[in-house]
C-alpha cells in the first residue's frame, strides 16, 4: 500500500522569529519513503537539523518578518497490516525492564502520574494485568471522554482531561499514558499521519493524531485510546514522554498561524 502523508502551514509574523520545527517523518520509516521528505520553505531561507535527545529529526530556522508557508509532501509504502493485537503480552516487573524504558515510567508535564496514581490503582488494580489492563486503560478513556475540537485545549492535562471528560486525541493519549505508567507500564507518546484507511465514512477533518505505545513482553505495542481498535497507515513523525516533547512547532515571539492543513491519502484509492 502507498499512502500520500503531508502539511502545510502558513504563518505570519510580525518580526523574524526564531522557530523549532518536528514536522519530518520519523527515522525508523525513512526506508519506506518514496521521495524525499523534506520541509519546504516559501520564501526559501536556512535551515539546520539535529536529534533531539528521543531520537527525533527536528529543524531550527528564523521564521521572516511577514508570510512563511511551510509544506511536505511525500508518498509512504506501508504494509498495509492493522496494528498488532497480542493479548497474550505480559507485563514485565520494574526491576527487570531496560533502563531505556524506565524514563517512561515517570511523570511529565501533561502526565501526572502522583496525582492520578491513587485512581488508577482504584480503576485498574483488581482487573488484568499486561495486554488485558493496558486494553481496560483505553476502554476506559476511550467511553470517558467526549471527542470534540470544539474542545480542544493546549495546556489541558491528563488530569484535567479526567476531570473534564472532553478533549481531542493528544488528550484520550496523554489520560491513558498516565494511567499505564501509574500501573507499572512503560508508556510513550506519539505524534504522527493517521488518515481513515479502512474506515467507514462519514470522514473526519484531517490532522496529526496523537496515540502511544507500551513496553510489554519485551517490545514496544501500539495503542490508541481515541479511536480504540486497531488502524491501519499510522506514519510515526516523533515519540516522548507527552505533547511537549514532540510539539509540532516551537515558536519564540509572537506569531499567527493563519492557514494549517494536513492530507493522508492512499494512493490510488477509490
Amino acid at each position: 500500500m502507498k499512502i500520500r502523508v503531508g502539511f502545510e502551514m502558513i504563518y505570519e509574523c510580525p518580526q523574524p522569529t526564531p522557530m523549532i520545527l518536528n514536522l519530518n517523518v520519523h527515522h525508523t520509516r525513512v526506508s519506506d519513503l518514496m521521495g524525499r521528505d523534506d520541509l519546504l520553505f516559501s520564501p526559501s531561507i536556512p535551515t539546520f537539523a539535529y536529534r533531539d535527545s528521543f531520537g527525533n529529526w527536528c529543524t531550527r530556522i528564523v521564521a521572516p518578518q511577514g508570510s512563511l508557508r511551510i509544506r511536505a509532501d511525500v508518498v509512504v509504502n506501508d504494509s498495509g497490516i492493522p496494528d498488532v493485537i497480542a493479548p497474550m503480552a505480559q507485563q514485565i516487573a520494574v526491576p527487570d525492564l531496560p533502563e531505556e524504558t524506565l524514563l517512561f515510567l515517570l511523570g511529565s508535564r501533561y502526565c501526572e502520574t502522583d496525582r492520578l496514581s491513587e485512581t488508577a490503582w482504584n480503576l485498574f488494580g483488581q482487573g488484568p494485568t499486561g495486554w488485558g489492563r493496558v486494553q481496560a486503560i483505553c476502554d476506559f478513556v476511550h467511553r470517558h471522554i467526549e471527542f470534540g475540537y470544539e474542545h480542544a485545549r493546549r495546556t489541558r492535562t491528563a488530569l484535567e482531561a479526567y476531570h473534564d471528560k472532553t478533549g481531542v486525541c493528544r488528550d484520550f493519549t496523554h489520560l491513558a499514558v498516565a494511567f499505564c505508567r501509574c500501573m507499572n507500564i512503560p508508556a510513550r507518546y506519539c505524534t504522527g499521519y493517521l488518515g481513515d484507511i479502512g474506515m467507514p465514512p462519514p470522514y473526519g477533518t484531517m490532522d496529526f493524531a496523537a496515540w502511544f505505545e507500551v513496553f510489554l513482553d519485551g517490545r514496544w505495542y501500539t495503542f490508541d485510546s481515541r479511536n480504540n481498535t486497531p488502524r491501519i497507515g499510522r506514519v510515526l513523525i516523533a515519540r516522548g514522554r507527552d505533547a511537549a516533547d514532540v510539539a509540532l512547532s516551537n515558536t519564540f515571539g509572537n506569531n499567527t498561524l493563519m492557514s494549517f492543513k494536513v492530507w493522508t491519502d492512499e494512493v490510488g484509492a477509490g
